[in-house]
C-alpha cells in the first residue's frame, strides 16, 4: 500500500518520521475550512479531517491520512489567526487560562473511512506584553491554529499539558499507528 499524506504540514512529516514512516507522496487537499455558525471545536475538527481526506483521489493501493488541529476555548474555535492583529487577540486570550487542543485524523482507503479524535488539555502562563510582541516578531504564529505552536518558542509558555504532546504539535501518534495499520500500511516497516 501506498501512504499518501494529506496536508503540507512540515510538522506532520516529522511525526510520521517517528512511526518509521516517509510518505510516497504529499497531496494537501484545498477545502473551505470555515467553522459552520454554531459549530463546536470538536465536531468541526472531526469534519475537517474527514472532508480533507475526501477531497483526496486516490487509487486502490493508496491509503491517505489527513489531520486538522483546532485550539478551542470552551465553545469558542481558534483557528489559524489571519494576521498579525488575530494572532495577538487569540494569545491575549489564552493568556493565563486552559484551554483544549482537539486533533482530528481520518484515514481513507479502498475499504472505507476510519476516524479517531484525540483532545488534550493546555494551560498556557499569563504573558507579558513583551511576550507576545517577542513572539509575534518570530513570525512562528503563521499557520498556527490558536496562534501559537507547543513545539517552537510558545513552549517557554507552556507549563503543563494532559494528553498527547503529539496530537498538539497536530498528529496523534498513538491513534494514527492504530489507524494506519488497520488500512494495511506497516508501522516500522523494514526495507
Amino acid at each position: 500500500m501506498r501512504l499518501i499524506l494529506g496536508s503540507g504540514s512540515p510538522r506532520r512529516l516529522d511525526l510520521l518520521a517517528q512511526l518509521g514512516l516517509v510518505p510516497d507522496e504529499v497531496r494537501p487537499p484545498d477545502i473551505d475550512e470555515t467553522p459552520r455558525m454554531g459549530e463546536l471545536p470538536r465536531p468541526y475538527c472531526a469534519r475537517m479531517a474527514r472532508e480533507k481526506a475526501e477531497a483526496v483521489e486516490i487509487a486502490p493501493d493508496e491509503v491517505v491520512l489527513c489531520a486538522d488541529t483546532t485550539v478551542a476555548m470552551g465553545r469558542r474555535v481558534l483557528g489559524k489567526p489571519a494576521d498579525e492583529v488575530e494572532a495577538r487577540s487569540f494569545l491575549d486570550a489564552l493568556s493565563g487560562r486552559r484551554h483544549m487542543v482537539v486533533t482530528a485524523i481520518a484515514v481513507k482507503s479502498a475499504d472505507g473511512m476510519r476516524q479517531r479524535e484525540v483532545t488534550s488539555a493546555v494551560r498556557m502562563k499569563r504573558l507579558s506584553k513583551t511576550e507576545i510582541d517577542g513572539y509575534l516578531a518570530t513570525g512562528d504564529w503563521r499557520g498556527k491554529a490558536g496562534g501559537y505552536a507547543i513545539q517552537g518558542p510558545a513552549s517557554t509558555f507552556i507549563p503543563w499539558i494532559s494528553g498527547s504532546h503529539s496530537a498538539v504539535v497536530g498528529l496523534p501518534l498513538h491513534e494514527t499507528a492504530q489507524l494506519l495499520s488497520a488500512a494495511g500500511i506497516m508501522i516500522w516497516p523494514t526495507a
